[in-house]
């Protein structure tokens, strides 16, 4: 069991030892440098999400409550649950927000939920994009009562997962997700809708659902175990080598969206490079980088984004926040 870290270990240990350049040993015992946040705080560029001021690059949820996407590799899921202990998910928020990332997005899932508080309890700033995984049912009373108790927690922002906008769209249900949206409005935050299937946006921008912002799956194809031509016909389905089935529709159809979009999935779950993901997916329209990161990673990958936003993008969108 992870010991218990209070606000001096944290500071300490995820900040100053880092930062103090220590060393880590690889498997093969091969010394190599430690991920570590810099000297100070840095920042990264920013954008609007209602009032929110959010990082260009949001820290994903999926690594840190363990669900991978690892294609049919089982095994990694028990590798990532031993790897990202605790102390390791604590020491993650904070190199994370040592390099100017200041909002995650996760969803409802209690025992990380409770670190991010805890993160908070520690001197965090770390804010909190959180879809519910409650039903969604006519109605939207138990939807509503899980988005009360996340506003309560301190959630920042809440958009309706992507899950579900998916099956209510594929059911005709469009209703249901501007009832969600408004569940969320009504509590003085931004409310999004989330996506992997075009037709979430399609149908919202149709229905004119009055929701704040998107987040929509994008990557492209380029890689090994991407969808061949014959796997991308026909509806929408999570495939275990892709999340975006059709990449060159969204970025037209995002072309023509005026509300903020946070893109996910970038690099495929880990089959893209982050250069490449990220380029991609800037230029394709995206306003925000979603990317699910170890803590070791951070780092190399936030310099990765600081560079493409320090030039000059080709991009097919025009920057919505």
């Amino acid at each position: 069991m992870a010991r218990e870290i209070n606000r001096r270990t944290f500071i300490r240990e995820s900040i100053a030892a880092p930062a103090a350049g220590a060393l880590a040993v690889s498997a093969a015992g091969e010394r190599a440098p430690a991920a570590s946040p810099p000297a100070q705080k840095e920042m990264l560029p920013q954008g609007k999400i209602g009032s929110l001021s959010v990082s260009r690059m949001l820290l994903g949820g999926n690594l840190l409550t363990h669900y991978t996407h690892s294609r049919d590799l089982r095994y990694v899921y028990n590798l990532t649950a031993r790897y990202n202990t605790d102390e390791k998910i604590l020491e993650t928020l904070a190199l994370a927000e040592a390099h100017g990332i200041n909002t995650l997005s996760i969803h409802t899932v209690p025992h990380a939920l409770g670190l991010m508080e805890k993160h908070r309890k520690c001197g965090g700033k770390m804010q909190w994009i959180i879809c519910p995984t409650a039903p969604v049912k006519p109605g939207v009373k138990e939807y509503s009562e899980q988005v009360k108790q996340l506003v309560d927690m301190g959630t920042e922002a809440i958009y309706l997962w992507g899950v579900h906008g998916d099956r209510l769209v594929a059911q005709g249900k469009v209703g249901l997700i501007g009832e969600a949206v408004e569940a969320a409005k009504k509590h003085g935050v931004p409310s999004g809708v989330g996506g992997h299937d075009l037709r979430v946006v399609e149908a919202c921008e149709k229905a004119g659902i009055q929701n704040d912002f998107y987040i929509k799956t994008l990557h492209h194809h380029k890689y090994p175990s991407g969808p061949k031509a014959d796997e991308i016909k026909g509806p929408y389905r999570e495939h275990p080598g892709y999340w975006c089935s059709d990449p060159e529709a969204t970025i037209e159809r995002m072309k023509t969206v005026t509300k903020p979009w946070i893109a996910f999935k970038v690099m495929a779950a880990g089959a893209i490079s982050p250069t490449s993901g990220f380029k991609y997916v800037l230029e394709g329209g995206a306003d925000f980088v979603l990317a699910g990161m170890f803590d070791f990673e951070i780092r190399d990958d936030v310099l990765v984004m600081k560079s493409l936003l320090g030039r000059k993008l080709n991009r097919a969108r025009p920057w919505r926040a």
